[in-house]
């Protein structure tokens, strides 16, 4: 293995988040933009090969190293690996319509579900999942909400385009029988 790759792989073991190419491009300066990207291929490619139990995955706009899924069973079962909060059905629905209608308003968000979120909206931004992305044009100039590099890595997405569509979700929830539980 390359030294490049061999910092790179120091440096993401260490990270608690996924790192972009531009944040592990500064870890030396003198190496391209190309190199960088080559050294995160070695890598990658290493832990594939040579059979570990990890892998570097691309998600959340950067890359992290992962248990592999063959394994998460045991690593749960087993309790060693530190488990986000689980997000109540509000918390949930309200993501979601962030998701897939950002940037939005606290109002839109309350004409979609018919309840207010103010409370829900503190505990998605607090948790790192949404945050403020501008104001819309409109009376007041009401904060507008969008998701945030957190959401993409919780739910293990590289890009929001990864998002299942509306077409897609209706047919898994039909194939449910609706009977769908939200954890709390």
């Amino acid at each position: 293995m390359t030294p490049l790759a061999k910092l790179l792989e120091a440096a993401l073991f260490a990270a608690a988040r996924p790192l972009s190419l531009e944040a592990l491009s500064a870890l030396d300066a003198e190496a391209s933009p190309a190199a960088v990207s080559a050294a995160v291929d070695e890598l990658r490619e290493h832990y594939d090969v040579d059979g570990h139990g990890v892998e570097l995955v691309e998600q959340g706009g950067g890359w992290q190293i992962l248990t592999r899924a063959e394994f998460a069973e045991a690593i749960e079962r087993a309790q060693v690996a530190v488990r986000p909060q689980k997000l109540s059905a509000a918390a949930l629905e309200t993501l979601a319509i962030v998701a897939y209608r950002q940037p939005i308003g606290r109002a839109e968000i309350e004409e979609i579900r018919g309840v207010a979120v103010g409370s829900v909206l503190k505990s998605l931004h607090e948790r790192g999942l949404i945050d403020i992305v501008g104001r819309s044009e409109g009376i007041g100039r009401p904060l507008l909400y969008g998701t945030t590099p957190q959401f993409l890595e919780q739910f293990a997405l590289r890009h929001l385009e990864e998002l299942p569509r509306a077409d897609e979700l209706a047919i898994a929830l039909r194939g449910a029988g609706n009977s769908a539980v939200v954890p709390e």
